[in-house]
């Protein structure tokens, strides 16, 4: 199935699976007075991190991300996460994302950040499946991966029903769901509007956050389902890359001639007959009005999804 070999089908893999480190079999790093190692013989990888004096190593047991990959570790009852990933753009080992103000006193502390309960369940939930049941963290029957049974809650029974000759149990329809609806879905796991406004998660940081973004776009309508997430993006294949691919998205609205579509409920004064077309062109329009964002002293880039017109000179806008 396609949907098993995206970004999201393997955004969870465990180490003998994983085609980077099998490529990389030993990746180093250097920060401070600490040195970091990856290395993975046949299906084994270890993580380790030495001050030149001592050193505390750990078998690698879970993988999170296709991309850019951290790891999760679990030491005398207690979980951490890697102190630092591997980056696709520079082929090795940087600082994780987010751990940019911890500084290390001491070998234990180099070693990663400790995760709480909630991170756990936070981390594991999205990017796995059946990890937490009934509020807990469940590993012993999680699925690497965001599998079918992940998004269509349901699935599994559904499918065993269809052998049987029933197909009453099938899950309710993503596709039926508001732009609105769409955007709190799918940020259950890429972070909601709410989620980013309640924590002060301020700053290029949140770029990260797609469907916070994209609500902060002067053209997001909730009710418009030519600017769901689902519009662009079709979570059961590979993210496109290529910019001229969504011109037809954009176009839908701001071109000559739009007409609101059926499913289309405007705001008071709205009328999406009327949107701006552009007066510099007609093509590759994310290039321009969904500008890359790359993170501070971090080594990954995001598309920023608040749609707009990006001039010269102007601030991140939050």
């Amino acid at each position: 199935m396609n949907q098993a070999q995206t970004p999201m089908g393997r955004a969870l893999m465990l180490p003998a699976t994983n085609p980077t480190l099998k490529a990389n079999p030993k990746l180093t790093a250097h920060r401070g007075p600490y040195t970091y190692s990856i290395e993975t013989q046949g299906e084994k990888s270890t993580y380790s991190v030495t001050d030149g004096k001592q050193t505390i190593s750990f078998p690698i047991r879970w993988n999170f991300g296709v991309g850019v990959q951290a790891w999760i570790f679990e030491r005398d009852g207690r979980f951490l996460e890697s102190l630092v990933s591997y980056y696709p753009d520079s082929h090795g080992l940087e600082l994780t994302v987010g751990d940019e103000h911890l500084k290390p006193q001491s070998l234990e502390e180099a070693v990663g950040r400790d995760l709480s309960q909630d991170d756990l369940k936070q981390c594991f939930g999205c990017h796995a499946t059946n990890a937490v049941s009934n509020g807990r963290l469940a590993l012993d029957s999680l699925q690497p991966g965001v599998t079918c049974e992940h998004c269509h809650a349901g699935s599994n029974i559904h499918l065993l029903d269809a052998i049987g000759g029933s197909f009453a149990s099938a899950p309710a329809r993503l596709g039926n769901m508001s732009a609105e609806d769409v955007s709190n879905f799918c940020g259950q796991c890429h972070r909601t509007w709410e989620t980013v406004v309640r924590n002060h998660w301020h700053g290029e940081a949140n770029v990260r956050f797609a469907p916070y973004r994209l609500a902060n776009s002067k053209c997001f309508d909730g009710a418009d389902a030519r600017i769901s997430c689902l519009a662009c993006h079709d979570p059961h294949k590979n993210l496109i890359t290529q910019a001229s691919a969504y011109d037809a998205k954009c176009l839908a609205c701001h071109a000559a001639g739009t007409s609101p579509s059926a499913s289309s409920s405007l705001p008071p004064g709205g009328d999406a007959s009327r949107a701006k077309t552009c007066p510099v062109a007609k093509a590759e329009c994310v290039t321009c009005h969904m500008p890359k964002v790359k993170l501070p002293d971090e080594n990954v880039t995001f598309t920023d999804h608040q749609i707009r017109v990006v001039r010269a000179g102007e601030g991140y806008p939050n």
